[in-house]
């Protein structure tokens, strides 16, 4: 059985993802009991697990509407790379965001994929591309990293249709759990270093899910109320 740390267990996806792993030996980590922030801490925790997924973030001080970068949110992402380096952890799998790209104003025939160079739409949307940024330079240490630009997930598992393009970008519980349990169980990640966009198989998607691990999301948001 896989041993699976996940920070910010307490949120709204880790605890999708508590509910939904089944068939793991789960580590949460919640701010109550361990701050992330401490490196310290984390090099007592990590060991012996066989993947980390970083979740924790302070979105009351950074979010896609706030306009602000919270220096903890990077030393949190950067404690758990380097943290999983020094424990022997071999794969870590990221929160990061679909707002690292402007997906509001793409207007392309084509679906929105990693590699589409539009630019964040905010600076929590840029602390993400950090993230991914940090992720590419521990990948050549030898760490695998999966960073997931996770769609909208509530704790309803309904479509928030009171938010403008909600319908675009939603991701299921089901295919949450999928999704991360994909990360984890495959056995290697191509060169190291991969992101996905975590969005379900929405009618009016606009980023491409297409990824080498065989995910593929299974619900649409048009069949939701």
């Amino acid at each position: 059985m896989k041993r699976v740390a996940i920070t910010g267990a307490n949120g709204t996806i880790g605890t999708v993802l508590r509910r939904g792993l089944v068939g793991y030996d789960i580590t949460p980590i919640d701010l109550s009991e361990t701050d992330v922030r401490d490196y310290e801490r984390l090099l007592e925790v990590f060991p012996e697990h066989d993947v980390v997924v970083h979740l924790a973030w302070n979105g009351k001080t950074e979010n896609f509407r706030s306009g602000n970068i919270d220096p903890n949110n990077n030393l949190m992402t950067f404690n758990v790379y380097r943290a999983a380096i020094e424990t022997k952890v071999p794969r870590v799998v990221m929160a990061s965001s679909i707002h690292a790209d402007s997906f509001y104003k793409w207007s392309g025939p084509e679906l929105l994929t990693p590699d589409t160079l539009i630019g964040p739409d905010s600076p929590y949307g840029a602390s993400k591309v950090f993230m991914e940024a940090l992720g590419r330079y521990h990948a050549q240490q030898g760490l695998e990293v999966v960073c997931i630009r996770f769609g909208g997930v509530n704790p309803r598992d309904t479509l928030e249709v009171e938010e403008e393009g909600y319908n675009k970008v939603w991701l299921s519980h089901g295919d949450c759990v999928a999704l991360v349990r994909t990360c984890i169980d495959t056995p290697k990640i191509p060169n190291n270093f991969l992101i996905i966009y975590g969005v379900s198989n929405n009618s009016q998607r606009v980023h491409d899910y297409s990824n080498p691990l065989g995910w593929l999301p299974k619900d649409d948001a048009n069949g939701m109320k």
